[in-house]
């Protein structure tokens, strides 16, 4: 059996800038995918569908799975942001000052993986007599 080394680069923490992406889009781009993921950890925790999170979100069901399937294009940090309230979330913004390079945004409390946070609920079917 032969060896193959494979080569190993540390990520910088921000899959986006590892992809390429500038800075500033890179920062927006994890902010977002952040949110999303706050979004589908509450809609998880309460154990909602996806026809019961649009309600609750008041957004249509597409919009929905396209939150919890990762693609944001369509949605503004602002609009997110909104959503997260809407699902008796608390946001707080805190401005600080850097030293040196441009500013950066960060999500704190988006600690779960999409993929755990997005999987369905338990379905809820009734009993029948």
């Amino acid at each position: 059996m032969v060896r193959t080394e494979i080569e190993v680069e540390k990520s910088s923490g921000n899959v986006f800038e590892d992809l390429g992406f500038d800075d500033e889009e890179a920062g927006e781009l994890l902010a977002k995918a952040d949110l999303a993921i706050q979004i589908a950890k509450a809609i998880k925790e309460r154990r909602l569908t996806p026809t019961e999170a649009a309600r609750e979100l008041q957004i249509d069901r597409a919009k929905v799975s396209k939150i919890l399937n990762g693609h944001l294009a369509d949605f503004a940090i602002g609009r997110l942001l909104t959503l997260l309230r809407r699902l008796n979330r608390d946001v707080t913004i805190s401005v600080t000052a850097r030293t040196k390079g441009a500013g950066r945004m960060r999500v704190l409390g988006a600690a779960v993986p999409m993929r755990a946070a997005a999987k369905r609920a338990p379905s809820r079917t009734k009993a029948r007599a």
